[in-house]
């Protein structure tokens, strides 16, 4: 439950915040934290600080890639 919960989060918070970037870069950086936020929690269990290694790792990438 607590997993489905935070998949529903992290997808309301993209649908807000897509009307808000600006840039494709920008775009790239929050899709990137989304996704490498969503990995690093599953990977480490939950673990905090992986889920926000794999936020900040993911918006590095995504921005990287939207380039």
């Amino acid at each position: 439950m607590k997993q489905l919960l935070t998949i529903v989060a992290t997808i309301v918070c993209v649908i807000g915040l897509t009307g808000a970037s600006c840039s494709r870069q920008d775009m790239g950086m929050v899709g990137g934290g989304v996704v490498g936020g969503a990995a690093g929690h599953a990977l480490t269990g939950g673990s905090a600080v992986g889920t926000v290694a794999g936020a900040v790792g993911g918006a590095y990438v995504g921005r990287e890639l939207a380039r």
